[in-house]
């Protein structure tokens, strides 16, 4: 599944098309299931099984959430529907990261890869994550949440609390989107409301972040139950930092796996991931980014991804191939964990079984 209507809409189409190529053809039959930028839902079938014809000339499709009936319903009046065994999907940001279509697919009781409504809505609002992260002991950024309406209601009051608090210079990024999208470096007071107003096109809640002087490590972490994190990776950006550009429309920025760091520092930071990757709620898959003080040496958890890149060049599937396990086998741990997963959630009971003699079911 990828498209969606979210910012990050064309780097879901990179990443579902390395998904494609990762599946092996004799376990799995691949379904794109392309969701334009307006919404509708299209399925591919043959020569458009090529993900961008898909969302050009796919045929409409919708989701019924009836677990009992088909899972994708045409809507040309043909009748029918395609089958789904599982569910992969690769949308990236709103509507894709944050628990809706999670909660689509619960409804509808499909296994999906990934984590689960709350984890999804946990990890897509980072406000919300910090929390948490500081709950269980993990250290974060020091960070203020702006919500747009207050921002919009009274720019020179949330100023001057953010002038309080921090020196220049800031990031500014929405609270509930990824890859960057949104995001501004702010050097001066001067550059506040532009940043603000930009982050505010994109979420209704806005983070504004003391800047660190750090090195960028990622981890990916697999697992549901018992999670384990990869070997860590640097992000060494060719940008002053890594925007939405560095990460996908430039080269230059360098990736380097392993990352040069003491043994110690190893330890501490796939400790972390893994207790970051519980306390969110998290299951499946993740990639946790961290920063490392330049100097000093302190490590802050800087956010999860919990559909993370998997295009050629992303730090996912790249960490875990240096880590032993190679893209393909990737994917099929992931579907494995997807399917794991769905099989403990139906062994939980949602009705209540009334005594013998209570005259049968309760009316409300």
């Amino acid at each position: 599944m990828f498209g969606g209507r979210s910012g990050e809409h064309e780097v879901s189409l990179a990443s579902a098309a390395s998904v494609v190529r990762g599946l092996d053809p004799d376990k799995y039959e691949a379904v794109p299931i392309g969701i334009t930028k307006e919404g509708h839902w299209l399925i591919g079938a043959g020569a458009q099984k090529m993900l961008p014809e898909v969302l050009k000339s796919g045929q409409r499709v919708m989701m019924t959430a009836d677990p009992t009936d088909a899972a994708l319903v045409k809507l040309d009046g043909s009748g029918g529907g395609q089958r789904i065994d599982v569910v992969f999907p690769v949308m990236h940001g709103t509507f894709g990261e944050d628990g809706t279509i999670q909660g689509l697919l619960d409804l509808a009781g499909l296994p999906f890869v990934g984590a689960g409504v709350l984890g999804s809505a946990i990890g897509m609002d980072k406000d919300v994550a910090k929390r948490l992260l500081q709950v269980a002991k993990i250290p974060v950024v020091p960070w203020i949440a702006v919500h747009r309406h207050d921002w919009e209601s009274n720019p020179e009051e949330i100023q001057g609390a953010v002038e309080l608090k921090f020196r220049y210079p800031v990031f500014v990024k929405p609270a509930t989107l990824g890859s960057s999208v949104g995001m501004s470096k702010v050097q001066s007071p001067a550059g506040l409301a532009p940043a603000m107003n930009l982050a505010a096109e994109f979420a209704m809640k806005i983070l504004v972040e003391e800047s660190v002087t750090a090195r960028e490590i990622e981890v990916s972490v697999l697992g549901n139950h018992n999670p384990k994190a990869s070997v860590p990776g640097e992000i060494v950006p060719h940008r002053e930092f890594y925007d939405y550009a560095a990460k996908y429309l430039e080269e230059g920025t360098q990736l380097l796996i392993p990352a040069k760091l003491k043994p110690a520092e190893v330890k501490r930071i796939q400790t972390y991931a893994v207790e970051g990757f519980r306390a969110l709620e998290l299951s499946g898959m993740a990639r946790v980014d961290f920063f490392l003080e330049k100097e000093g040496g302190r490590i802050y958890l800087n956010e999860v991804n919990t559909i993370p890149g998997f295009t050629s060049i992303s730090m996912y599937p790249k960490l875990w191939e240096a880590s032993g396990i190679s893209f393909r086998e990737l994917i099929d741990r992931l579907i494995e964990l997807a399917l794991e997963q769905h099989a403990e959630k139906a062994r939980t009971k949602y009705q209540i079984e009334l005594p013998a003699g209570s005259g049968g079911a309760l009316h409300v």
